[in-house]
Parts: C-alpha cells; sequence; structure tokens
C-alpha cells in the first residue's frame, strides 16, 4: 500500500512561562493515496497542530513525517511541493478576481501564463465558479470563498490535500455545495486529510477516521469499523452513530448547529 501520509511518534511541545506544554504527544498516522482521511478530535485536542507540523508551517519537536513521499523535517521546500493547504481562513485578496487569483498562484508556481490561465479556467470549472470568475472575491458568498480557496490549493495539482475544518461557520446549503467538490477532487486521484469538529461530515466523506484528544489517537478505523466495535462491546440493539463512538472516546458533550450537524465541543 502506497502512503500519501506516514507519521512516526510525531511531538510538538511548547514552552512558555507557565512551563512547557505537549500539544501533541506521540501521533503515529497512516494514510493510503486516494483516501479521505477524517482527523476528528474537540477544541485543543491537536488536530490543527499536527496538520500543521505534516504541512511544515510549524517545526516538529520530535519524531518524523513523511508527506508525498517527502521528509517534512528534512526537507520542507520539497514536501510544499507535494502539497496543498486550505485552512479554516481562507486567505484571499478580495480586491482580485478571482481568475485573477488562480493565475497569480500558478504563476508563483512557476508555470507559464499561458499554462497558468488554462489551469484557471479548469479550476473554475471544477468548484464551479465560471460564472463568478472575473467578479471581485470581496462580493462573494462565504461558500464561494470556500471554493475559490480549494481551487487555489490545487493549482499545482498536489498529490495530498490539508483541509482544516473547511465548512465551519458555512450554511448547510454551502456545506453540501463543498461536500461535493470534495468529493470530485478525490475522485480525480487527489489524497484528502481532513480535519473537523462536524461528525455527520467525516461519516458521509471519508474512508477512514482518527480520533484524537489530549495530544494522543485514542481511536482509528472506518466509520463502520469504530461503530461497529461500540456495538458490540456496549451491547447496543442499534447501529450507533458516529457521534455516540466520539462520545465513548471522550466523553465530551454536544450540540445542534446550522444544518442539524453535530458539532464537538
Amino acid at each position: 500500500m502506497a502512503l500519501a501520509v506516514e507519521a512516526e511518534q510525531l511531538v510538538k511541545q511548547f514552552t512558555g512561562r507557565t512551563g512547557t506544554v505537549d500539544a501533541v504527544r506521540g501521533v503515529d498516522l497512516r494514510v493510503a493515496e486516494g483516501e479521505v482521511f477524517g482527523f476528528l478530535g474537540p477544541n485543543g485536542a491537536g488536530k490543527s497542530t499536527t496538520v500543521r507540523m505534516l504541512t511544515t508551517l510549524t517545526t516538529i519537536t520530535s519524531g518524523s513525517a513523511r508527506v508525498a513521499g517527502v521528509d517534512v523535517g528534512a526537507d520542507p521546500d520539497a514536501a510544499r511541493r507535494g502539497i496543498g493547504v486550505a485552512l479554516q481562513e481562507a486567505g484571499l485578496d478580495g480586491r482580485q478576481t478571482g481568475r485573477e487569483l488562480l493565475v497569480l498562484q500558478a504563476r508563483m508556481f512557476g508555470i507559464s501564463a499561458l499554462d497558468a490561465a488554462a489551469r484557471a479556467q479548469e479550476l473554475l470549472e471544477l468548484v464551479d465558479l465560471v460564472e463568478s470568475a472575473d467578479r471581485r472575491i470581496k462580493g462573494y458568498s462565504g461558500g464561494m470563498k470556500r471554493r475559490l480557496d480549494l481551487a487555489s490549493a490545487l493549482v499545482h495539482r498536489p498529490k495530498v490535500l490539508f483541509l482544516d475544518e473547511p465548512t465551519t461557520g458555512l450554511d448547510p446549503a454551502s456545506r453540501l455545495v463543498v461536500w461535493d467538490e470534495l468529493r470530485r477532487i478525490n475522485a480525480e486521484g487527489t489524497t484528502v486529510f481532513l480535519t473537523t469538529q462536524y461528525l455527520e461530515e467525516a461519516d458521509q466523506l471519508c474512508n477512514r477516521l482518527a480520533i484524537i484528544d489530549g495530544g494522543v489517537i485514542v481511536r482509528e478505523g472506518t466509520p463502520a469499523e469504530l461503530k461497529s466495535e461500540v456495538r458490540q462491546r456496549r451491547g447496543l440493539d442499534h447501529d450507533p452513530t458516529l457521534d455516540e463512538v466520539f462520545l465513548d472516546v471522550t466523553g465530551r458533550s454536544r450540540e445542534r448547529v446550522a444544518g442539524q450537524v453535530q458539532e464537538v465541543r
């Protein structure tokens, strides 16, 4: 099995006035090429810190990680060329049009002007923004901005796409559109590493999941495997939801949010 992401005993420590904080405490990960891999956990569990290490945005205290076949710590520049990253807050310039943003992004990766224009058009079609391509981004809706941010992360045809809570704050209709785009992106061969607090999102999109809590992986498997394990161990007479699996693992509470999607707290 070819691996798109591999981490061994990944550790991240932060030192402050109150001492050393272990944000991530020995994470092991294996993500196969072509998977949609879900990374779940409550706020402060270590999700975003792990992603920032895997994407070279923060240093690794100890352990090792390989992404798209490249050692992240040894050659971060090469690692960046093989990945796309869309963080929770889209970094878009509202003064540009969607097309201008994608062309500029392509040019920054060394793509020729002609090929950059063609790639921008291809991506605009992929995320269904052709009709809005020449409007200024400041006039885009939240869902449109999120889809444009996804397109921007795909400009250089990355092998692995990292998404940090890509649908946070979106209305239910926009959330479903983003889900459809992610399925299309994955169908074209891109491995997707998705961090989310929305359990229904993980259940709908992910081939496999890992649940992190307190900086360590506490459960891993396919959604069906995780549900089956809880059902058998607890002797339930029904198939549990992913919410029940999460609560079984972490004991956290939950509440309803827009679109009847469960958000972990």
